[in-house]
Parts: C-alpha cells; sequence; structure tokens
C-alpha cells in the first residue's frame, strides 16, 4: 500500500450520516489537537499496544532520512491509553492530509475513563503500507529519533511530548518511556 493514504482513507463510509465520530488519538493526537473538536476525553482502547515502528516523511524526519512515529500494533490483553476528541466529519479532510503517511481510518470501540464506551475510529499505520519501519529495540528506536528531524521539528521533540502528554494523564507506557530514557542518555553524552 502507498504511504499516501488521504484517497484511501475518503472512502471510508462507516460513519457517512453521523453528525459526530469520536476519534481516538494515541501518540501526536493526544498533545497536537490543531482541529476544532466538540469534547475531549481520556479515553482508551483493548488489545492494542503503541509502538514506535511508524516512518515519517512528512513531519518528524524526510523521504530520505524518516523519522519514528507510533502506530498502533494489535496485541491481546494489551490496552493503550489516549484521548478521544468528538469531532464533526468536516474535520476528516484535515486529519486525513495530517495522518496521509501511512495511516488509515479504522473503526474501532473505546472506553472513557468513566467507563463509558463508543465505537469511534482512529488512525493506524498497519505494517502493508511503505513508511512503515517495524519492530527495532527500544535503544535503536532511540538512536534512529536523536537524529531525525523534518518539517514539524526534531523527532525527539514528538517522543519527549508524548512521553510528558501520558505523565498528564497518569498513565504508563513502557515502550515510549524507555526509548525516552534511552534518548536522554544519548542527549547527555
Amino acid at each position: 500500500m502507498t504511504a499516501n493514504t488521504i484517497a484511501i482513507n475518503q472512502q471510508m463510509d462507516k460513519f457517512d450520516g453521523h453528525h459526530s465520530v469520536w476519534l481516538f488519538g494515541y501518540g501526536s493526537l493526544i498533545y497536537k489537537a490543531d482541529f476544532p473538536y466538540l469534547q475531549r476525553r481520556a479515553a482508551s482502547i483493548d488489545g492494542w499496544t503503541r509502538r514506535f515502528w511508524q516512518g515519517s516523511h512528512d513531519h518528524r524526519g524526510t523521504p530520505e532520512a524518516p523519522g519514528r512515529v507510533v502506530t498502533l500494533i494489535e496485541e491481546a490483553g494489551a490496552i493503550c491509553h489516549g484521548m478521544a476528541y468528538l469531532i464533526t466529519p468536516d474535520v476528516f479532510a484535515h486529519l486525513d492530509h495530517r495522518e496521509k503517511n501511512g495511516y488509515l481510518r479504522l473503526a474501532i470501540p473505546m472506553t472513557f475513563d468513566d467507563g463509558d464506551s463508543v465505537d469511534g475510529l482512529a488512525y493506524i499505520a498497519t505494517p502493508d503500507n511503505t513508511a512503515f519501519l517495524g519492530a527495532a529495540s527500544e535503544q535503536e528506536i532511540a538512536a534512529h529519533i536523536a537524529r531525525a528531524t523534518g518539517p514539524s521539528g526534531p523527532n525527539s521533540d514528538y517522543l519527549n511530548h508524548l512521553a510528558h502528554a501520558l505523565r498528564e494523564l497518569g498513565r504508563h507506557d513502557r515502550h515510549v518511556f524507555e526509548i525516552e530514557r534511552h534518548l536522554a542518555a544519548l542527549q547527555s553524552k
């Protein structure tokens, strides 16, 4: 699958006719909501884990030297915490462009911190997109992030903002925090 997913996402029709839909953010969407929304609530999804396995050719890297950003990987028993936004369908044009580098709009059930649940969607970069970088050790990912930069700034800013946002939510993510620890060690040398 091509890395540019705008046209594919425009064909997603699961929420056609809805006046609003819940969007689950698990990466930069936790801390950078550059779109209008009706509500914002802490939420989680079951059976998925956050991983720095997606390449970023357009925000935190370049086509020649992609950065690493998060996607969701299915994992039995996992719970991924993030932020949910109630949005109107007109926001999809902006989000489809923002998430065009390999991310697909996928329907996903989410649970709010108060126990309520709803069907919504998340942008997920699946392993079959051409920007997918795949698994690596947290130390290797930190080294990759340390040297990557793109139009949206240093890849390290993305990691550090995400780690900070997760702490503000009171959520621990071993993968993110281990990469952050390795990056800090690299930057202190």
